[in-house]
């Protein structure tokens, strides 16, 4: 094993094992390894399996209060009525619908499946990120190098049909299930661009997924990185960082970027700030948990600008939120979502899962951020201007911080 695959693997098991230690004491009565399966294969009973996953939310969401509800109300409804899996999803949506949090969620056995591909960071597909407005489905990247840039598919593209199903009102879910399927099969898209509508027969294939990518300008590193969830995200970190090793500054653009896994974005925190506490997570019923820098010999000193906006959520405001309270950076752009829930992912029978809110963090310095953000040290807005010349202001303002930051360091090394 080389030198860097040896240290992320330490380091992503003493956080892991440290989060563990967090549930376990949160909550003595349930413990999951971070060796367990990822599927759970015991088929039970449709009547049972709603049962179990009422007991997980009951034991383990970290308000006990559970929205200030009796939660035994639930299980008294559903008992007797539920009669197939389709059954237990609508009853237990209704269930965490009553807990007014948008982050817990319920997972079929399809979704769970599509949640474990994202983590192992490769799909059979065309390679596009979509998001829904208004129930359209709009086409917000395409991935480099796959089938949907050789069709030529672009940002902004609405999907409209795929393979003679209308793409209009479907969640996110089911138009990734329609869109994926096997290698070397073909998928076919209409999509809507501007006022015209343009057919696309898009072949699919297997997609690994690069979460981040780097590039010099002269002296000044970028590096984005698009997420946290895959699992291969701190080396492609580390790589990117052989890449622009030789520059005086770097600029992380978290822009866009939702989240995913925690221990990724300790692993990077942990890169700029050698010791210290990271993040602290606050469970069920008030324990509290911090998270400390592992020591390391590989470094980064340097100046740094993070570049954050309104969809910079969860991992990422762990990161950009740590770097800040530290003094490790400059953030520039738009205040972030303000997602300071933490979720974890509970195997449930019949190969289904459970998306819980287990706790709330707090970056560094104790601030919670929950619903309402990390603010920028500069705040720079998009024009529609900017957008329709596609102007990125805000990496050019980002440029323009770190210049200044780089003249400000040579000057005080001259001293």
């Amino acid at each position: 094993m080389k030198r860097k695959e040896l240290y992320i693997f330490i380091t992503i098991v003493l956080v892991l094992v440290g989060i563990n230690m967090f549930v376990m004491k949160a909550n003595r009565n349930n413990l999951y390894s971070a060796n367990e399966e990822l599927i759970n294969h015991e088929h039970v009973s449709s009547q049972r399996l709603f049962d179990n996953v009422w007991a997980e939310i009951k034991e383990n969401y970290y308000d006990p209060t559970l929205n200030h509800q009796h939660w035994r109300h639930w299980k008294e409804h559903y008992h007797g009525k539920i009669k197939t899996d389709e059954d237990v999803k609508v009853a237990v949506d209704t269930m965490l619908a009553s807990l007014n949090d948008p982050y817990s969620r319920y997972m079929t056995k399809s979704e769970y499946m599509e949640q474990n591909t994202s983590i192992n960071s490769k799909i059979s597909g065309i390679g596009v990120n979509i998001s829904t407005v208004s129930g359209k489905v709009e086409i917000i990247n395409v991935i480099e190098g796959t089938p949907a840039q050789a069709a030529n598919l672009q940002n902004g593209d609405i999907i409209v049909d795929i393979d003679g199903k209308d793409a209009n009102g479907l969640s996110i879910s089911e138009v990734a299930a329609l869109v994926r399927g096997p290698e070397n099969t073909s998928v076919k898209l209409t999509i809507l661009r501007n006022k015209d509508k343009l057919v696309k027969n898009v072949l699919r294939k297997e997609i690994k997924i690069k979460s981040v990518k780097s590039s010099v300008d002269k002296n000044i590193g970028y590096i984005q990185i698009s997420s946290f969830i895959g699992s291969t995200t701190p080396n492609e970190f580390l790589e990117a960082l052989e890449k622009t090793k030789k520059t005086d500054g770097l600029i992380i653009d978290l822009r866009g970027n939702t989240g995913g896994l925690l221990p990724n974005a300790i692993f990077i925190a942990n890169l700029f700030i050698p010791e210290g506490n990271l993040v602290s997570i606050v469970g069920r019923n008030g324990y509290k948990y911090d998270i400390q820098a592992q020591d390391t010999s590989f470094g980064i000193d340097k100046p740094v600008v993070v570049l954050i906006d309104g969809a910079s959520a969860s991992a990422s405001e762990i990161l950009s939120g740590a770097l800040k309270d530290y003094h490790k950076a400059k953030l520039v752009g738009t205040t972030t979502y303000g997602k300071g829930m933490v979720q974890k992912i509970f195997p449930m029978e019949n190969e289904t899962g459970l998306n819980l809110t287990i706790a709330k963090y707090l970056t560094p310095s104790g601030t919670d951020i929950n619903k309402k953000g990390i603010k920028p040290d500069v705040e720079v807005q998009f024009t529609a201007k900017d957008i329709k010349n596609q102007n990125d202001v805000q990496l050019n303002e980002a440029k323009r911080v770190m210049s200044g930051m780089l003249i400000e360091n040579k000057c005080c090394s001259a001293k």
